[in-house]
């Protein structure tokens, strides 16, 4: 049973602070901000808010710290791990209306956004600039919500995570002060990197009301390229010996026989039923990618591969690359009486091929449904495991599954999620990961939070 959070009072107070469309206690509007994409158990906000102005989310947040409620930060719900869940009741703060491209500085490689910009229509305005944002997660995730999450994507092997593109913030913190932080140089040895503390954060911290993001420029050509083989064993060795090669590949994907069968049976794409490596390489000329092509095909071919097809047209590409974004969806809706837990650890290149491999092994001999997939040039592996909705005992074995291949992870020297974050589902592991450092993020929360109002229930373990 959910305990209200906030007083008929503070509903009254908080109702003042925005426009009366801006503001919601109605159950349909509670019901869409109770839960995100993930499997976690949905928790109703006490109240919906739509700010559109920084000086709004300060003076709904420092009376939150006032009165000791909740806030948690909700940017489109996209998110795989619990992460804007509100556990705690409380005030959702939907950035959805704060959505504002504020400038764009071509020369400067840089834009200025709100939070709730949506990374496709940011690029959608940039594509005449030749210029675009390179995080790509999939979904039509927020540049809040991508900032708050650290989020990664396809690109991720050659561009670098949502961290790497931000190069200033403004803030609200817990008592509802503004805070800019960063600069707009491409690297500074000034002082503490606090940019960089926030994104990844997950709205612990602060909320994020403004940013400023680097930007690159297009690249004049690209390749894409599909290769199968027989195990994902040596589709794997295949990655690692890509990466040693230096080829630089823009995206660099495994998909295992389970998700290509998926994809065919909904696309119709025709592709062969086994691992396949999904590869895309960019340059300046159509010379300089024709001879990575081949250094590619070399050692594919070299690590068993079964067939190798380049030379792929854009619409051929954007076909693959929509299914490869739309695997999630393609599970769910394949599987309408089941539930899906996403698993999400990312391990060091060297031991990709032990993990998932050993991934393979643990979901056969579970007997468990599942797909795994990865974006295999950073060691970031997914695996969406199927059970039945009400079927106890399975999903007591999906967690047991889950533990273990985190476990894994962590023994190889990797991490317990490489881009959903930490939200519900990964905070028990973090003892493990951290050790003693997880006590100084603690502190660190403390400063910045004392009476932990902002998106309580997240990352650390509960006590």
């Amino acid at each position: 049973m959910n305990v209200p959070a906030l007083s008929p009072e503070d509903i009254t107070a908080l109702a003042a602070m925005v426009d009366a469309d801006r503001f919601s206690t109605g159950g349909s509007v509670l019901d869409l901000h109770a839960r995100d994409q993930s499997h976690h158990h949905a928790r109703k906000p006490d109240v919906v808010i739509w700010p559109t102005a920084a000086s709004e989310v300060m003076a709904i947040v420092a009376y939150a710290n006032d009165h000791r409620l909740p806030v948690t930060g909700w940017g489109s719900g996209s998110s795989l791990e619990g992460n804007p869940i509100p556990v705690r009741g409380g005030i959702i703060l939907d950035f959805s209306r704060m959505n504002r491209i504020l400038s764009i500085q071509e020369e400067n490689f840089q834009a200025d956004v709100e939070p709730g910009v949506i990374y496709q229509d940011l690029n959608a305005r940039l594509r005449h600039t030749g210029l675009f944002f390179p995080p790509d997660p999939g979904a039509r995730a927020t540049i809040g919500g991508m900032i708050a999450n650290n989020a990664g994507g396809t690109t991720t092997v050659r561009y670098g995570s949502t961290k790497d593109y931000v190069l200033k913030l403004t803030v609200v913190l817990a008592n509802g002060e503004l805070v800019d932080m960063g600069c707009r140089v491409k690297k500074s040895s000034s002082a503490y990197d606090l940019v960089r503390l926030f994104a990844g954060s997950e709205g612990t911290l602060g909320i994020v009301v403004k940013a400023t993001i680097r930007l690159v420029g297009l690249p004049a050509e690209f390749s894409a390229t599909i290769a199968n083989f027989p195990s994902v064993e040596t589709a794997s060795r295949a990655v690692f010996e890509l990466i040693r090669a230096g080829l630089d590949p823009a995206a660099l994907e495994l998909l295992d026989a389970e998700c290509i069968q998926l994809i065919n049976q909904e696309k119709d794409l025709g592709l062969n039923v086994s691992p396949t490596l999904f590869m895309e390489f960019q340059g300046p000329t159509l010379n300089q990618l024709s001879e990575t092509m081949e250094m590619a095909r070399d050692i594919c071919e070299d690590a068993g591969c079964s067939e190798f097809r380049t030379g792929l047209g854009r619409a051929e590409r954007n076909r693959l690359f929509e299914a490869r974004h739309e695997l999630g969806e393609m599970v769910v809706r394949n599987h309408p009486d089941g539930r899906i837990r996403v698993m999400d650890m990312a391990v060091p290149i060297a031991t990709y091929p032990e993990m998932i491999a050993d991934a393979r092994r643990e979901l056969t001999a579970s007997g468990l449904s599942g797909y795994i997939f990865s974006h295999a040039g950073d060691g970031n592996i997914h695996i969406n495991v199927v059970g039945e909705k009400d079927n106890s005992a399975q999903w007591t074995q999906v967690d047991q599954l889950t533990d273990k291949l985190v476990q894994k992870a962590l023994d190889l020297d990797g991490t317990a999620t490489g881009e959903h974050g930490v939200g519900i589902g990964k905070r028990q592991f973090m003892e493990t990961e951290h050790g003693g450092s997880l006590a100084w993020m603690k502190r660190i929360k403390t400063l910045f939070d004392p009476n932990g109002i902002l998106n309580p229930g997240k990352i650390f373990p509960s006590s």
